[in-house]
């Protein structure tokens, strides 16, 4: 049984978080060194982002794999929630490298600006004096999906602030859909403030690179030789800043700002939306001011906020799995775009990645969801609103919910399975009970089940529909689909047990006396009547028929999260001592079928109980897969637990929900979902 030590090796991301905004709009490291190579977006493909320091006249690389220059020593890298921090040396100097996006959940209009701090600061740190001069550039690979399309660029002066923009000279905007996609309309911003020894300059990257490293200093002109395609010498966006000689000891700073205006974000049943921060009023240019004016103001709100959080994740769950809270993070909030309907209202929008390129799937929505209910429960009516209108409008012609709304980012309607045509392979135990345990839950915290009402018709047919089919559901998807169709499936009987709970709940939130003690009772039967036909000795079956067989049975933490109290205590602690008994280095297999294993549902299962030692043996294994896992991606929930292999999935949103120990540390969790 694999054991988190007292104080864990600082995790070695599979895959670091560096610009991350939305499923577009998302650049990471997939090495130990960001010397190694490229930044890349989320899809592995690459996103160029060269930066080199000249100290004495000699040039030194700190980000990406261009050879011309020698890399300096990477000698620290943290990730925390809003922040990424590496620190490097050589020359005489330090180095300290920061991005910071200030991802803060509770407002909207920041959280939904498409806009990262990239921060340096520089210390002369052996005892003498230095001439130094920092530099950043990011390529035309950003603005396309594959670098044979033509790309444009420009700059313009604005007060305080020089903007240099490129994009792709077609401008497709919302023009297809799919999963291993880039963007290829909009357009990035290297947004520099006014700062003494500032510079910037557009042109191709390996001119720009020489021209700082042999001269410190950039070309005069830009190249306007334009429009040409991404690949052809790398058209670049460029940055420096000389801060001339430092002295022994002293340090300085700089920054500038990496953004990305879309226009449009997502359509929606054929309107096109536009990023939720536009609301304002605000153009690009006008949002990069404002950026740059608040820039103190927010990075010191991001490091409080960053501090605070990992304390209490620490608290809550201890210091690994704090660490593998700030790594999921940014993941999760990336997954999504945040947007604004015709009035105004803010609409969330998850893409699912690498696993069809879904929009707004509903098995999604689910093991995400107690990142939401901790951070701010709008941002998860945002996401379950447009499955709701689309439920009670006339396009869905099925008793039960919906599974998607299309494929991202075209929110047209349902793709997967038979769409709006048939019930093949679709999943209707699994999205009645996720949408009525997600109601109920921001019903819990909000206090009442105002927001269930306009809904409330499809609700009600849920619930019914699950009272007809939920106990032993037929052969049928369930939202761990890659394992294929299962009948008698025992974890998703615990789903419609508990979603009619929750619905008996909301009821009684609402009144409706008589039908909540109908619901209620039909859940308590079937607690009794699936205790008996699921027990299998010292646990409970995966699928009520078939002695021999186990599995995670996740959806039971939210007996837990909504206080049903319709299970006994003693089922989750039988499974619990179960699952401690087939717990290998890697983690904790889903069940007796395979030997992979989902993040999301391990953490939840590590929470069933309240046994702190249960927890802390789970989330050991789970650090010790993230911390060697030779699958260097943006944090899978699909991997092996033999050989900590990815097996499946990246970047997904889904990571959200192993922020569920600290939802279920109710006093700390409170000042977290507490409205501004």
């Amino acid at each position: 049984m694999s054991q988190p030590p007292e104080s864990p090796t600082p995790l070695r991301p599979p895959a670091v978080p560096l610009i991350t905004h939305d499923p577009y709009f998302s650049v990471w490291s997939f090495a130990d060194r960001l010397t190694d190579a490229w930044p890349r977006h989320w899809t592995g493909a690459n996103q160029g982002l060269c930066g080199l320091l000249r100290v004495d006249g000699r040039a030194y690389r700190y980000a990406g794999a261009w050879g011309e220059c020698p890399p300096l020593e990477q000698t620290g890298l943290a990730v925390q929630p809003t922040q990424t921090i590496y620190r490097f040396a050589g020359g005489g100097v330090r180095l300290t490298l920061m991005f910071t996006t200030p991802a803060l959940p509770q407002d909207l209009a920041l959280l939904s600006r498409p806009a990262t701090y990239v921060t340096f600061k520089i210390e002369a740190s052996d005892g003498r004096a230095h001439r130094v001069a920092v530099y950043l550039d990011a390529t035309a690979d950003w603005t396309v999906d594959h670098p044979g399309q033509k790309v444009e660029w420009s700059r313009y002066r604005q007060p305080g602030l020089s903007l240099l923009r490129m994009g792709s000279r077609d401008q497709l905007v919302l023009g297809r859909s799919g999963d291993n996609l880039r963007i290829d309309w909009g357009h990035l911003y290297l947004a520099v403030p006014e700062q003494p020894g500032a510079g910037d300059a557009l042109g191709d990257a390996d001119v720009l690179r020489c021209a700082f490293a042999r001269r410190g200093k950039l070309p005069a002109a830009d190249n306007l030789h334009m429009p040409r395609p991404a690949r052809e010498d790398w058209p670049g966006l460029a940055a420096t800043f000389d801060l001339g000689r430092l002295a022994p000891g002293q340090a300085q700073s700089r920054y500038l700002i990496v953004a990305y205006d879309d226009q449009f974000g997502i359509e929606y049943f054929q309107r096109r939306l536009p990023p939720y921060w536009r609301t304002s009023g605000m153009d690009a240019g006008q949002m990069l001011a404002a950026a740059a004016r608040q820039y103190p103001r927010l990075v010191r709100r991001c490091a409080a906020f960053d501090r605070r959080l990992m304390a209490d994740l620490a608290a809550a769950g201890g210091p690994a799995y704090a660490r593998l809270c700030a790594l999921a993070y940014r993941q999760c909030l990336a997954a999504h775009k945040l947007v604004a309907d015709v009035d105004g209202a803010p609409l969330y929008f998850s893409k699912e990645n690498f696993s069809n390129g879904c929009i707004a799937t509903v098995d999604v929505t689910y093991p995400s969801a107690p990142f939401f209910l901790l951070f701010n429960p709008d941002l998860l009516k945002a996401q379950l609103t447009p499955i709701l209108a689309y439920a009670a409008g006339p396009r869905w012609p099925f008793a039960f919910a919906p599974h998607d709304l299309g494929q991202y980012p075209l929110a047209n309607g349902q793709v997967y399975g038979g769409g709006e045509r048939s019930q093949r392979d679709q999943m209707p135990v699994e999205e009645c009970g996720n949408m009525l345990l997600l109601v109920a839950a921001l019903a819990q915290a909000d206090g009442d089940a105002r927001y269930a009402r306009p809904w409330w018709a499809v609700l009600r047919q849920w619930a019914r529909y699950l009272l007809d089919k939920g106990f032993d559901p037929e052969n049928q998807l369930c939202t761990d689909d890659f394992a294929g169709h299962l009948a008698h499936n025992a974890n998703l009987s615990i789903k419609a047990i508990l979603a009619l709970g929750a619905y008996a709940r909301l009821c009684r939130m609402e009144g409706l006396e008589a039908e909540a003690r109908r619901y209620q009772a039909a859940a308590r039967r079937w607690v009794k009547r699936w205790m008996k036909q699921a027990r299998d000795g010292d646990h409970y079956r995966l699928t009520l028929d078939r002695p021999g067989t186990w599995s995670q049975k996740y959806n039971l933490i939210w007996d837990r999260l909504l206080n049903l109290h319709l299970f006994p205590p003693q089922v989750a602690q039988r499974e619990t001592r179960f699952y401690l008994g087939r717990l290998t280095r890697f983690g904790l297999p889903l069940d007796s079928r395979q030997t992979y294993t989902k993040l999301d549902w391990s953490v939840w299962s590590a929470c069933l109980t309240n046994h702190r030692p249960v927890f802390e043996a789970m989330i050991g294994a789970l650090y010790e897969w993230a911390h060697t896992t030779p699958s260097r991606v943006p944090l899978t929930d699909w991997h092996e637990t033999r050989d900590g292999r990815q097996v499946g999935f990246q970047a997904r949103s889904v990571v959200g929900g192993i922020f569920i120990k600290l939802l279920l540390d109710r006093p700390r969790a409170a000042s977290w979902s507490a409205r501004p």
